[in-house]
């Protein structure tokens, strides 16, 4: 009986050292999540209005996630918002809201304000919607794919990135 006593507290403890050791990545998606990112990267340039969550932008967003849930295809919707998309696949945070916003907020670097406007040959427009001062609300969503990827999209109301004006 001691004995048992003791290999179930060897094995109980061992499983729980065994999860401290396990990364394990809670992707988070929530409403508040998509909110947060995009805030600080605006507040970070001194855009000053943050966004707010939209629910008839999430349903928007939501509904056309489904439609690209069957090939994961970058393929903007065209419609009357702004829009930014995005897939991952994999688990080391490539297929959550974080991974998304951080791969738009990247192309900042390619941001020239001065010139307004993109370095030759990069891409800047999704980080110029994210930062755009006159969009006030925000819808995004999150499918996984019948390949396994995740599309994401974030829509912007009102959209951003008109030709000759600055973003903030």
């Amino acid at each position: 009986m001691e004995l048992s006593r003791l290999l179930l507290l060897v094995l109980a403890l061992t499983f729980a050292m065994a999860l401290t050791l396990c990364h394990v990545s809670l992707a988070q998606n929530r409403p508040q999540d998509f909110l947060d990112l995009h805030n600080a990267a605006r507040e970070e340039v001194g855009v000053r209005r943050p966004l707010t969550w939209d629910p008839s932008l999430e349903e928007y967003a939501k509904k056309y996630a489904e439609v690209r849930s069957n090939d994961c295809q970058l393929i903007h919707s065209g419609g009357p918002y702004g829009e930014n998309i995005y897939w991952g696949y994999g688990t080391d945070g490539y297929t959550d809201a974080e991974g998304a916003i951080k791969y738009w907020v990247d192309e900042k670097k390619y941001y020239n304000y001065e010139s307004n406007s993109c370095m030759r040959g990069k891409e800047c427009l999704h980080y110029t919607q994210i930062v755009w001062s006159n969009s006030v609300h925000l819808g995004c969503a999150r499918t996984k794919c019948t390949n396994d990827h995740f599309f994401i999209t974030c829509n912007y109301n009102p959209p951003g990135n008109f030709e000759g004006e600055r973003p903030y």
